[in-house]
């Protein structure tokens, strides 16, 4: 496994992070930890949740099912970088969500005992609150800091200048602001590279990639389709696109590249965001331990120079900004 420091920190983690959206409403909890130990016997260190998976009325389940795993004991906590996140609706009552003083402390109070520890080695915020000063989430954080409760803060789909407005709010405070980046990044959505990845690099901060297989688009989703003979349909984001002409020839021919290598589309795609400036790890949401496997073995996917520029004649990016917008 490679290593990589987060952002500015001092901090290693692996160069995949397991994201654990899939652990309790896809995947049940013998399963999540069972790919959680895999995950760990291959030297994934960088696991990433968040207050609100289990979704619905389960709220809160995929952390539970993280901490029953800590339980365990056998290092599996201090082996493990641990993030989470919050912002999302946790109740039905004022103050219960968005990133005021309050609920980010409330919140990480009940984040740690879901997850039975005692810190959270980096706390995001899962997205932007226009209604709320960055002033505020700062003073939060800070005495979460001083409490020993989190180590580091991380941000989530934030735009390039909330990222810059979020740190310059921080060096003024003395505090040292946003160490990371979730942002949606993969071959078929690279606006992130217009403005959010020249931000985060600016301010040392590290881009932790999510979807990067675009809802499976990338994972060789007409193949699958083929293969499926009828039996099943893509759902979500993957049908929405493949509805698309224009789109389907786009996926058919990065698919055909792929072959022409010998590659598997989903292992491309991963091992392409690998190679990006600024990139810290995708995160990869198993369901199941082979899902896991085919992800851990991008790693050792070495793609040519040529390989690359094939690439993005099939996904051309707009480039970064300004002169995306100007010359």
């Amino acid at each position: 496994m490679d290593y990589t420091q987060l952002g500015r920190t001092g901090l290693k983690v692996s160069r995949l992070v397991l994201g654990t959206m899939n652990f309790g409403p896809v995947t049940d909890e013998a399963d999540s930890h069972a790919i959680m130990d895999a995950a760990h016997t291959a030297g994934l260190n960088f696991f990433d949740t968040a207050n609100v998976y289990g979704w619905g009325e389960n709220k809160g389940r995929t952390e539970e099912i993280i901490g029953s795993w800590f339980a365990k004991g056998g290092g599996r906590r201090e082996k493990t970088v641990l993030a989470t996140k919050v912002y999302g609706d946790m109740a039905e009552w004022p103050n219960n969500n968005r990133l005021s003083a309050l609920n980010i402390r409330r919140a990480a109070d009940a984040s740690l005992k879901r997850l039975r520890t005692d810190h959270i080695d980096l706390y995001q915020f899962h997205h932007v609150d226009r209604n709320t000063p960055f002033d505020e989430l700062w003073q939060a954080v800070d005495v979460l800091v001083q409490q020993g409760k989190i180590l580091y803060a991380g941000s989530s789909n934030f735009a390039g200048w909330h990222i810059a407005r979020a740190n310059e709010t921080a060096a003024r405070r003395g505090s040292l602001g946003l160490v990371s980046e979730q942002c949606l990044y993969n071959l078929m959505e690279r606006r992130a590279e217009m403005e959010v990845i020249p931000a985060a690099q600016e301010y040392g901060v590290g881009v932790i990639p999510w979807s990067p297989l675009h809802g499976g688009l990338l994972g060789g989703a007409l193949r699958k389709e083929r293969e499926a003979a009828g039996r099943r349909s893509a759902s979500g984001r993957a049908a929405e696109a493949l509805k698309n002409t224009a789109r389907r020839e786009q996926i058919q021919a990065y698919e055909d590249l792929c072959a022409k290598g010998g590659y598997e589309p989903g292992e491309v795609a991963l091992a392409w965001l690998l190679t990006r400036p600024g990139v810290t790890g995708p995160i990869v949401g198993p369901r199941t331990a082979g899902q896991l496997e085919s992800a851990l073995r991008a790693l050792d996917l070495s793609l040519s120079e040529e390989f690359l520029a094939e690439l993005d004649g099939i996904f051309p990016g707009t480039g970064p900004s300004p002169e995306a917008f100007a010359w």
